[in-house]
């Protein structure tokens, strides 16, 4: 397989070896040009933005999927791979640290619930490392998970709080410390989801391309319109901000436009059904906390005052916030939907102002304090965080009209035409994956068998970034669009990890 890697990646694939357009720069945009790139195809990246991977917020790796109780096993399943391949693949992306699950006493389901899956889940893990050791990336599968009672919770309160884990248990004593454990129901749950950086992926993409002569990155750039060719293939019509139009030639053309792919859907005349929701999280410094802590998600009903909240830990005290309430993360008449005479949902002018230009600083005040509120309803001495920076904010797209969805990669219409239409992240290999296929299907990859190449991801360039040298490129990317360059820090909590 090296062999054919190695060929590839120098060698063209065929005498006039097909060129490729991806038009989005997000996180699917720019990981399948990574993955064609690595390869060896002449990719071309266009993106309107002045860089790569903004949007929506991203976090959490979502292993597993543990966060979504409402969706299927089979989902959650698929979402581990994912993950654990994303991790394998953008190591310096993932942020090394647990995940607290906890139900208030207000919520109607029951600690013991989350068992069945988690038993499936870790099972999965464990036959997934056992076929390949490679990828044992979330821990040991026998620590996969563990629930712990009130009696171990109250048995670490009062203990100093480490500013790295030695033991699964240390990860605890923060929460132990803090939460109002009166309040939530017993066992908790401690469970190996990572967090993912939205930066340092952003870095990671950025320095790659760089170093990728066979991919082209158009920035500041956008789609004006797209005609199918007599022949084969696509005629794609670009606007720079400084430039004149520009008329190009490509044999396959990706959508990954994310909430916005419905745009070029229409231009295809591409029919396509297809939920966008606007979403926020809010970024609070709280100085105050003392050493090591895991995200902590206190579940809830979606919607109501009692939705979701989520603690995302960074370095120097600062977190991001998820409140699943219309009030902080949610917003009303942010869940929109194409119609039959648009493959485009239309949010209202307000969220498109929010989205292409700034938020007014009253609104960032104003949800980021309910969301520091939300949070502190069980870590009371939460409600002393400030205000640090604009929301992370985007639209998201999910494919069909199941809002639930979350395990969602790609899907084909026109010949040599792909959409990405990925949900989580991690489903972004997934999709680049698939679109692989398809082009082999399509004959445009010649007789090159691409099985080996399925069956590993290949990405050389990509990895060959230390993990200092993607932080200060991250670093960088926070100071430009204006958030603390803590985000963009690596989250060192474990020992040797």
């Amino acid at each position: 397989m090296a062999k054919l890697q190695k060929r590839i990646l120098k060698q063209p694939l065929k005498p006039t070896q097909p060129s490729i357009a991806i038009i989005g720069g997000g996180v699917a945009g720019s990981t399948i040009a990574l993955r064609f790139a690595e390869l060896g195809l002449d990719t071309t990246l266009i993106e309107k933005g002045p860089s790569l991977v903004n949007g929506p917020p991203i976090c959490h790796l979502h292993a597993g999927g543990n966060l979504y109780r409402e969706i299927s096993d089979e989902q959650c399943l698929k979402l581990l791979q994912q993950s654990i391949d994303t991790v394998k693949v953008y190591p310096h992306s993932v942020n090394v640290r647990p995940t607290i699950i906890a139900l208030p006493k207000t919520d109607k389901g029951s600690p013991d619930d989350l068992r069945p899956r988690l038993d499936k889940l870790q099972r999965k893990y464990a036959a997934l490392v056992e076929n390949d050791p490679t990828n044992k990336v979330l821990g040991e599968p026998d620590e996969y998970f563990k629930f712990y009672s009130r009696e171990e919770i109250d048995a670490l309160v009062g203990l100093p709080i480490p500013k790295q884990a030695s033991q699964p248990s240390d990860w605890l004593i923060s929460f132990a410390n803090y939460t109002q454990l009166d309040n939530i129901q017993f066992p908790i749950l401690l469970v190996q989801e990572y967090g993912l950086s939205a930066f340092r992926f952003a870095a990671i993409a950025m320095m790659a391309i760089e170093n990728l002569p066979n991919c082209v990155l158009q920035t500041h750039t956008q789609v004006a319109s797209i005609n199918e060719r007599e022949v084969s293939g696509w005629t794609v019509l670009t606007q720079h901000k400084d430039g004149p139009p520009r008329e190009q030639h490509f044999d396959y053309v990706i959508n990954a436009c994310g909430f916005r792919s419905g745009e070029i859907d229409d231009m295809v005349s591409a029919k396509r059904q297809r939920l966008v929701e606007f979403k926020a999280a809010y970024v609070a410094h709280w100085p105050q906390c003392e050493g090591l802590w895991p995200e902590i998600i206190f579940h809830g009903e979606r919607g109501t005052p009692r939705g979701m909240a989520q603690l995302t830990p960074y370095p120097d005290g600062y977190f991001q916030l998820h409140g699943m309430t219309h009030d902080i993360t949610l917003f009303d008449n942010g869940l929109v939907e194409s119609s039959d005479n648009s493959a485009q949902p239309q949010l209202e002018s307000a969220f498109i102002e929010k989205i292409d230009k700034q938020w007014p600083q009253q609104v960032i005040n104003k949800r980021t304090e309910r969301s520091i509120e939300h949070l502190a309803q069980f870590i009371p001495d939460f409600s002393s965080a400030k205000v640090a920076s604009q929301p992370m904010f985007g639209a998201q797209q999910i494919p069909g009209q199941d809002p639930d969805l979350r395990a969602a990669d790609v899907s084909f219409d026109k010949k040599h035409y792909a959409r990405a239409e990925i949900v989580k992240a991690s489903s972004a290999l997934s999709a680049s994956d698939a679109i692989l296929a398809n082009l082999a299907e399509s004959g445009l990859l010649g007789d090159i068998d691409i099985a080996p190449l399925l069956s590993s991801h290949y990405f050389p360039v990509s990895q060959s970034f230390t993990e200092e040298a993607v932080t200060e490129y991250a670093v960088m990317l926070a100071e430009q669009r204006n958030y603390s360059t803590s985000l963009a820090k690596t989250f060192k909590g474990v020992v040797n990890g």
